[in-house]
């Protein structure tokens, strides 16, 4: 028989347990925060109907889909979690309560061009709040505030969360005359950070029909900057040409008017006139988030509010806003530039039993103890000599092994050893499993370390 090559497809990611270890430690910051926020967990299928993804896709979204055909059917992988998600409330209308609040950490396929820290499947880490016909500008208020403990609970501290109101766009191109072309104007505007003011220009003149004056006042205007305070009366000057532009000049300032009622500092919170966002289906609020040492990376954390998401799938208004964290990539990103925290364990267990007997009953007994008082315990069962079994510890990096001998049988203890400070001591099962607990209390840090 022929031996097949094993391979990890190009644009996919397979990771070692130590790293993955540090990969479900992200997602577990992330339940538990926006379980604290009262959203509640949902998973929806990874195949879909094509035509239910693509109803408010086309374009790149149709070049990127996975499709294909089983049978006379037309399926394909989804390449967001939002529209599922719209698709499932407007299905389950009638079984919800509004607003719906909803968490979701799951994989997203694209068939773009792998590159660094570009992947094809990865995982996005989603929160929306859908309203029922309307949806207060507070739940939009509240979106910055659920970032920010977030990527404080990463351990980070210098992030800052930008945003924009896509209605402030929106009202200035009308008043320059060019409501038809807003939608190729702010998909170009959204390259600024990548490509830079210069090439925009060029993009918007010889691809977007502009006049060069257009450009330049395009550029002028949403590069005006300085503090919230100062951005807002900046725009103020624009105030009363056009009513979207109002509309949307006076949500900005009751998202910004709350930032400190939720606990975001300023500093961690900016209004940028960049921020458009490429997709089509955004109407209100955008935000992106970024690390501040380290731009390259560009936004870890978007999203904002749709008002006409669901509007293939049902004739109700379901407006909604949401952001969305390319976990795969953030992950990648950080673990690339050194910055996740190595002293992290990444073992499998927080003790293993090695049974110093061949018979195993009392090591079952011990094992179940610890497992019983709320430690990770793994009992270790091969035949091997005492070196082999110690030298599989340390390549696991469990931080307490717990050896147990005919000595300790028959005193009714077990003896525990610190894999990192090699202090060894012996007590009762139950003594271990609270010498254990309280050691790893103090051996945990933050996820992400800043430098």
């Amino acid at each position: 028989m022929d031996r097949i090559t094993p391979r990890t497809l190009s644009g996919f990611m397979e990771l070692l347990p130590a790293k993955q270890a540090k990969l479900e430690k992200m997602m577990r910051i992330l339940r538990d925060t926006y379980s604290l926020y009262g959203f509640a967990a949902l998973d929806t299928p990874v195949i879909e109907d094509a035509k239910i993804l693509l109803a408010k896709g086309g374009g790149e979204t149709e070049k990127q889909i996975y499709r294909f055909q089983k049978g006379d059917s037309d399926l394909a992988l989804r390449f967001d979690l939002t529209v599922p998600l719209a698709k499932y409330v407007a299905l389950h209308y009638n079984d919800l309560s509004f607003p719906f609040r909803r968490y979701q950490i799951g994989k997203v396929y694209r068939g773009e061009r792998a590159q660094r820290g570009r992947f094809r499947e990865f995982y996005q880490a989603d929160i929306d709040i859908i309203g029922d016909g309307k949806l207060d500008i507070a739940n939009e208020a509240e979106i910055p505030a659920i970032i920010y403990r977030v990527f404080r609970g990463f351990g980070l501290t210098r992030f800052q969360i930008r945003v924009n109101n896509r209605k402030i766009l929106n009202g200035f191109y009308a008043m320059q005359g060019l409501s038809e072309k807003s939608g190729d104007i702010m998909r170009t505007v959204d390259k600024l950070d990548k490509i830079g003011p210069e090439k925009v220009l060029k993009i918007l003149v010889e691809d977007c029909g502009l006049s060069a004056e257009q450009g330049e006042e395009i550029l002028r205007f949403i590069a005006i900057t300085g503090s919230n305070d100062q951005v807002l009366t900046a725009l103020e000057t624009y105030a009363g040409r056009n009513e979207v532009f109002d509309l949307g000049l006076e949500e900005l300032k009751a998202v910004t008017r709350n930032l400190s009622a939720f606990g975001v500092p300023e500093e961690n919170f900016a209004v940028d006139l960049t921020i458009a966002r490429g997709l089509d289906y955004y109407t209100g609020t955008v935000y992106e988030t970024t690390l501040l040492d380290h731009p390259e990376i560009g936004s870890v954390c978007s999203g904002g509010r749709y008002d006409n998401l669901a509007e293939f799938y049902t004739d109700k208004p379901l407006p909604g806003v949401g952001i969305s964290i390319g976990l795969t990539r953030l992950f990648y990103v950080l673990d690339e530039q050194g910055l996740l925290n190595d002293n992290l364990s990444g073992a499998p267990c927080d003790a293993l039993v090695l049974p110093m007997t061949p018979e195993l009953r009392h090591s079952v007994a011990l094992a179940e103890a610890l497992r019983s008082a709320g430690v990770r315990t793994q009992l270790y069962s091969e035949q091997k000599k005492f070196k082999q079994k110690m030298s599989y510890a340390d390549k696991l990096g469990v931080p307490y092994v717990v050896l147990l001998g005919e000595d300790e049988i028959a005193e009714g203890v077990c003896s525990v050893k610190n894999m990192v400070s090699g202090e060894q001591v012996k007590c009762t099962p139950a003594q271990a499993a609270e010498h254990i607990l309280n050691g790893l209390k103090n051996s945990d840090g933050p996820l992400i370390l800043e430098k």
